[in-house]
């Protein structure tokens, strides 16, 4: 059977169709690279914002258009909007969150214990979804409770993968030739905590580099709140990516309150000046909402100064947008639709500014990357695209196909999203 795995939103949503993948396959299945001719669409879908749900529809939409045979629905928008998802033309099932971990299994009517022997090497998903970072997803699920947050309740409680587990996808992955794991969660630095046991985050990515080859081993989106001075020796290792994601929502303290959030604008700056003592180069970026409820100008203008100050290396802005079942919804004071956008677009100009200025300070600079994409062969050879382990975005011409390897390269000057360079040698 040809299978097309489609998704919308987080890392989390693609570390869980590069799983379903490698069930499908282990099952004997192929994984194609496109709707058409597939005889089963799987579509991953996503609620944190309205247009992401928006998103979600049009791929299955898409997904009908293009004449593929059974489509399957799963993720945060169909468990919170199941009738509706069973709606769309060609779905056929829909599997809510909470059976997610069993699609592949209940959909080939096969035992779940056939997937409990060794995974086959990872195969990076074809077309558009193809990386060569591999997303290992090692929590799932939320206790927070961020009144602006859907997602806590598409997801449930927070539950830890066990570290075994987490051990024999990453195996899995570098036998497929990964070069880079990225660890996922809905809220990744609440690992451990429920395993019965003191374990933290630190001990999981300790045990990630003492057992295995990982070459680069990157964390996604975590919490400020989690993070204490001892997760800062874990870059004593260089293979510990120097980038750390951490979600400000907003440098408004009135604000923060109202989001529930556990942090105020003086314990996150204490946190970045941890990180930056440390790691001197390190890349922080940040997620921040605009226009939440009852944000008026002097509380917008505080959080846009301290945005500013803290010079972040990049990050999201999400116009705020209210999702059924949230308590936000139901908060007094929502800001005018293009109230919120004009903010947006100011804080993005602001988050462009910082990352540009953060860029600007390895013009010069010999840096390894990581190509991850490739263009096709032209005059001056293969264009390739990639990171480096700071999270800096370089591109760079070279005679042959690079992809999924390494090499040492000379930043020349900045993009509008990157720096691009020349490739100086080979990494071993």
């Amino acid at each position: 059977m040809k299978i097309f795995l489609d998704s919308v939103g987080c890392r989390l949503n693609q570390s869980e169709i590069e799983h379903m993948a490698g069930q499908f396959r282990m099952a004997g299945h192929t994984i194609v690279d496109q709707a058409a001719g597939a005889d089963l669409v799987v579509v991953n879908t996503c609620a944190v914002t309205a247009e992401a749900a928006s998103d979600s529809r049009q791929k299955i939409r898409q997904a009908h258009r293009a004449g593929a045979g059974d489509i399957v629905v799963t993720g945060c928008w169909s468990t919170l909007d199941a009738q509706g998802a069973a709606g769309l033309p060609g779905v056929q099932h829909v599997i809510p969150n909470a059976r997610k971990d069993r699609l592949v299994a209940d959909l080939l009517e096969l035992p779940e214990e056939v997937f409990d022997r060794e995974p086959l090497a990872r195969e990076p998903l074809p077309g558009l979804h193809a990386r060569t970072r591999a997303f290992i997803k090692v929590q799932d699920g939320c206790d927070n409770h961020c009144t602006f947050c859907i997602t806590r309740v598409a997801r449930g409680a927070g539950r830890s993968r066990p570290l075994a587990d987490v051990l024999r996808d990453v195996q899995a992955a570098l036998d497929g030739g990964t070069q880079e794991i990225v660890l996922t969660g809905v809220h990744l630095g609440s690992w451990g905590q429920d395993l019965g046991t003191e374990l933290h985050l630190r001990h999981l990515v300790e045990a990630l580099l003492h057992h295995s080859d990982v070459r680069r081993l990157r964390l996604s989106s975590l919490e400020p709140w989690d993070l204490d001075e001892a997760f800062f020796s874990l870059w004593t290792d260089a293979r510990l990516c120097r980038h750390l994601h951490l979600p400000l929502q907003s440098g408004s303290l009135a604000t923060l309150k109202r989001m529930a959030r556990k942090t105020t604008p003086d314990t996150f700056r204490r946190l970045v000046q941890t990180a930056r003592q440390v790691t001197p180069e390190i890349a922080i970026t940040t997620d921040v909402i605009a226009g939440f409820p009852g944000e008026g100008d002097e509380e917008f203008h505080q959080s846009l100064d301290f945005i500013e100050a803290m010079e972040f290396a990049g990050g999201h802005v999400f116009t705020y947008s209210a999702r059924p079942g949230t308590p936000a919804a139901r908060y007094p004071g929502q800001v005018d639709h293009a109230v919120r956008k004009q903010r947006s677009a100011q804080i993005r100009a602001a988050l462009a500014r910082s990352a540009e200025g953060y860029r600007s300070g390895f013009v010069g600079m010999e840096l390894p990357v990581l190509w991850e994409a490739t263009d096709a062969l032209n005059d001056e050879g293969w264009r390739l695209q990639g990171l480096t382990d700071n999270y800096l975005r370089v591109s760079a011409y070279a005679p042959a196909n690079l992809w999924n390897t390494v090499n040492l390269v000379r930043l020349e000057c900045t993009t509008a999203d990157g720096l691009a360079g020349k490739i100086v040698a080979g990494v071993a």
